[in-house]
């Protein structure tokens, strides 16, 4: 257990991996059981450094559930899910419970549908963007608020609201904090369930762009889970499409929406057009 960690602390110090022939992120066959049937199944693909790969379907499609094995928050009960640790990939499921919170510390972020699962309500912006960095041990006050002064700005929230709380703010700016607060340890891989889900069509839209600039200018690879193929098409170089926990077509997101192969992925796309 101890040369793991000393392993994660060692791959945490590079923002990116020293080889391209090693995916970040390696799926094998993966699946997980909910008692007698399986909520997804015999999912594979690769995801590399700095790569945003889409998991689209419509509600009940089994992509909630592959997020949350690629997570560790549900088990993979068949298959292997292996993240890149060093120069190794390590199958996730042998990981201890003290490897997977330190991953969570120093290399993953999650940003949840709604803000209020990923925020501290009651503490101030500043405070939710400062706990991050104090778990990965910086102490000095005036480093810890300089630092959430900057990341309010590179979310666009207003340098004079650091001491408010997020119960305060709107939808849209508290989920561009809750993204501060994911990205400000400098994570190599970020999962997002369905971000712009329940905003406004322009909240949406803004917040799309901000995602999309911060994830070209720090390099990260992304898993985002949505219902909207506006949104892969905008933000994703590669997408799966699933329908009933398993994976029916998967591609360059342009091929995938622009020249569906399977009669599931045609429906979606035409009734994103009639809409």
């Amino acid at each position: 257990m101890g040369a793991l960690c000393d392993q994660i602390e060692r791959g945490s110090e590079a923002t990116e991996p020293k080889s391209d022939e090693t995916p970040l992120l390696s799926v094998t066959g993966a699946g997980h059981r909910y008692g007698d049937r399986f909520g997804c199944r015999d999912v594979s693909f690769d995801l590399w450094p700095g790569e945003v790969l889409a998991v689209v379907g419509e509600s009940g499609s089994g992509k909630s559930t592959l997020l949350g094995m690629l997570s560790q928050r549900l088990s993979v009960d068949e298959g292997a899910i292996r993240y890149r640790v060093a120069d190794e990939l390590a199958d996730l499921s042998s990981l201890t419970e003290r490897d997977v919170r330190r991953l969570w510390r120093t290399e993953w972020g999650f940003v949840h549908q709604n803000p209020a699962d990923g925020l501290r309500m009651h503490v101030s912006a500043g405070g939710n963007i400062g706990e991050p960095l104090m778990a990965n041990g910086l102490r000095h006050y005036g480093t810890i608020r300089a630092e959430a002064e900057e990341w309010l700005a590179r979310v666009e929230i207003p340098a004079n609201r650091i001491d408010d709380a997020p119960a305060t703010f709107s939808g849209g700016m508290r989920q561009r904090l809750q993204i501060a607060r994911n990205l400000v340890f400098g994570p190599r891989l970020v999962f997002m369930d369905e971000p712009t889900s329940g905003l406004d069509v322009s909240v949406q839209a803004r917040l799309l762009d901000l995602i999309r600039s911060l994830v070209a200018d720090l390099g990260l690879s992304v898993v985002i889970v949505t219902h909207d193929l506006a949104v892969a098409r905008l933000i994703s170089h590669r997408t799966l499409v699933m329908k009933d926990g398993a994976v029916i077509e998967s591609g360059l997101t342009d091929r995938v929406l622009d020249d569906p192969q399977a009669a599931y992925t045609q429906l979606l796309v035409s009734s994103i057009l009639q809409g």
